[in-house]
């Protein structure tokens, strides 16, 4: 037995051990909680918006704390009443939309609270070789409803001024701020349909829950699965050698049983000893590796040959 688990000490079981260990450490830890994770951002996502268009917008002052970040949950629709900065904006370039690329705007809006944000405004087609055409937003006071948004990370490109517009690549408060030289609030406000200043709305996430729940629990069950194939694949490689030993012993024992020593009989006291003839002794038993390799081939099946050849000998 002994001799058998040693078998498990080659360098082809080690090496499949622990990649199935890996993969279903990998698969609980980090496969399965991405996809839970995506799942549960995304059923955050879903129930946010709905519960925006539950109740009424809420005043900005309300939604955003002092240094513009938000105390409320994301979507939720707030209303602004200020004015925009003037020559002030920044586009988020190539960034696809309804199927198509396009350039999102990005300016800042000051409130009568003082507080100072940055909107949205929406996106125009982006036209290649051809320079984005946006109209300027409004002067004076005006009052815009839309949705507090979380900014996003900044981004790894770097902006790039082209065709008269700081671009940038990502909706980053930290990096839009920079550019402008001006003081924004962390968070952001994403301007609804026929907002004064507003280009075309972006349109709101579809409320599907997708397959992120699927697929982490199908994460989860190839973390189950993976082991308990190589305990099954162990356990089968055991019962084949056992077998083999089983049989080996079991062709030991029937070969010296059936040696032609051992079926002569004892020779009388007062008759001399003589050697057999050929024709004398019974017909060699098959070796030990021809019987297990007809019975590999054509299992425990009785052989009526054999019957037949010793018949004819006598």
């Amino acid at each position: 037995m002994r001799a058998a688990w040693r078998t498990f000490l080659k360098p082809g079981w080690v090496i499949t051990a622990v990649a199935v260990i890996g993969f279903a450490y990998l698969a609980f830890t980090v496969l399965a909680p991405w996809q839970l994770g995506k799942n549960a951002r995304t059923a955050e996502r879903n129930h946010n918006i709905e519960a925006a268009f539950e109740r009424a917008p809420i005043d900005a002052a309300e939604a955003f704390g002092p240094s513009g970040g938000l105390r409320v949950d994301e979507w939720t629709r707030v209303t602004l009443h200020g004015h925009y900065v003037d020559d002030a904006q920044v586009l988020v370039r190539m960034r696809p939309l309804d199927g198509q690329q396009a350039y999102q705007s990005l300016v800042p809006f000051v409130t009568d609270g003082g507080l100072v944000l940055m909107l949205n405004r929406g996106f125009v087609p982006a036209t290649p070789n051809v320079a984005p055409q946006l109209p300027a937003p409004p002067s004076g006071e005006v009052t815009v409803t839309g949705f507090a948004r979380h900014t996003e990370g900044r981004p790894t490109t770097p902006a790039v001024e082209r065709d008269g517009f700081q671009q940038v690549a990502g909706i980053s408060t930290h990096e839009v701020a920079e550019l402008l030289d001006q003081p924004l609030g962390t968070d952001y406000v994403q301007l609804a349909a026929d907002q004064p200043g507003g280009l075309t709305a972006i349109p709101l996430p579809q409320l599907e829950p997708g397959p992120y729940l699927s697929y982490g629990i199908q994460w989860i069950a190839f973390g189950i699965m993976a082991p308990l194939a190589l305990v099954y694949f162990v356990r089968a490689e055991l019962k084949e050698r056992r077998e083999d030993a089983a049989g080996t012993d079991s062709d030991s024992d029937t070969a010296a049983d059936s040696s032609p020593e051992a079926q002569l009989p004892a020779a009388p006291e007062d008759t001399p000893a003589h050697s057999p003839s050929a024709d004398d002794l019974p017909a060699a038993a098959p070796q030990p590796q021809q019987r297990r390799a007809r019975r590999a081939r054509y299992g425990n099946r009785p052989d009526h040959y054999k019957g037949l050849a010793e018949e004819e000998r006598f």
